[in-house]
């Protein structure tokens, strides 16, 4: 039997599957590491780097909390982020996976003014899911 499991030494090979189908789920820059290696960042549909940290990842690592910034060096250096921890049923930190912060960059005004329907939209799927 074919098993996926996440420790705090899962290596960039370990964490591919999930960077793989994150990046294709929502096709945006995507990053993993795990605790005790670097590990994958992804665009375009490719792996760019196997060996990959960045500012961000690391803070999360440290904090074990979510991070939404702008990031003021690395490669995604001025440009929004969301880096999320990747935790043990415990609450310890095991790694972090990162995107690009697409709802960060929005102009959230605009897309409203544009799409009026969107509002009652959201509305009635809720009502739908309840």
């Amino acid at each position: 039997m074919m098993c996926l499991k996440i420790c705090q030494d899962s290596t960039s090979e370990d964490l591919k599957p999930i960077a793989e189908a994150v990046h294709s789920l929502l096709g945006i820059p995507t990053t993993i590491r795990s605790k005790s290696f670097h590990g994958i960042r992804m665009e375009k549909g490719q792996i760019i780097d196997d060996d990959y940290t960045g500012p961000v990842l690391e803070e999360v690592l440290e904090k074990n909390t979510i991070i939404r910034k702008v990031p003021m060096e690395g490669v995604y250096k001025g440009k929004a982020v969301v880096v999320v921890p990747i935790r043990s049923n415990e609450g310890e930190v095991l790694g972090a996976l990162g995107l690009v912060d697409l709802v960060a960059a929005l102009d959230i005004l605009s897309v409203f003014r544009e799409y009026p329907d969107i509002i009652d939209e959201v509305e009635e799927a809720k009502k739908r899911m309840s």
